[in-house]
């Protein structure tokens, strides 16, 4: 089965460079449980860099195997304060592993020559579930701060998301206009 895997550029992420053409990723939405996590970072919206996003991490990684029952892995980079806020969840017990997310990676098509929204939720909240592996949630958050990008301070964060029972659907996309939607999560009843 196919995967939808891409490895994202950091510092494009946070310094967008017109002149540099690769792929860049967003979280820009993000509950846990009854915690919202804070869009508190800017960046630029690489389709057009004339407009800021409010984002709450800068992608460094994302995983989807394609399945309607697969998990979304998002790897990125978190504020100081979304550090604190995720550490503490980690730290305690969660009893509500319930996710609302929204993201958005973007790819550059050489042909069109602009970037394009290559996998994303389509500005629509995703329902989700932290993800188990054995007793432990999919969840962390790095202790030291990252050196990717040295200014403003950031932090790794790694998640796991499997559906919520309902049908969702994600969209992924090959190159501008070139556009497919995947079902994730399946209806019960």
């Amino acid at each position: 089965m196919p995967e939808f895997r891409r490895p994202l550029d950091i510092y494009q992420g946070y310094n967008y460079k017109k002149d540099k053409q690769t792929p860049v990723g967003y979280i820009t939405k993000m509950t846990i449980g009854e915690t919202a996590v804070a869009a508190d970072q800017t960046c630029k919206d690489p389709t057009n860099p004339t407009q800021d996003l409010k984002v709450v991490a800068v992608l460094s990684d994302v995983l989807w195997q394609t399945g309607v029952t697969d998990a979304v892995y998002l790897s990125g980079q978190v504020s100081t304060a979304n550090r604190q806020s995720l550490a503490l969840m980690v730290y305690n017990t969660l009893v509500n592993i319930n996710v609302v997310f929204q993201f958005s990676v973007y790819d550059y098509d050489p042909l069109a020559k602009k970037y394009f929204l290559a996998f994303h939720s389509n500005s629509t909240d995703m329902k989700g579930l932290l993800e188990k592996r054995g007793d432990e949630l999919n969840l962390s958050v790095a202790d030291d701060v990252s050196s990717e990008v040295q200014s403003p301070e950031n932090y790794s964060l790694s998640i796991g998301i499997k559906p919520q029972p309902s049908a969702q659907a994600l969209h992924i996309a090959t190159g501008d206009q070139k556009n497919v939607v995947k079902s994730w999560g399946l209806a019960v009843g």
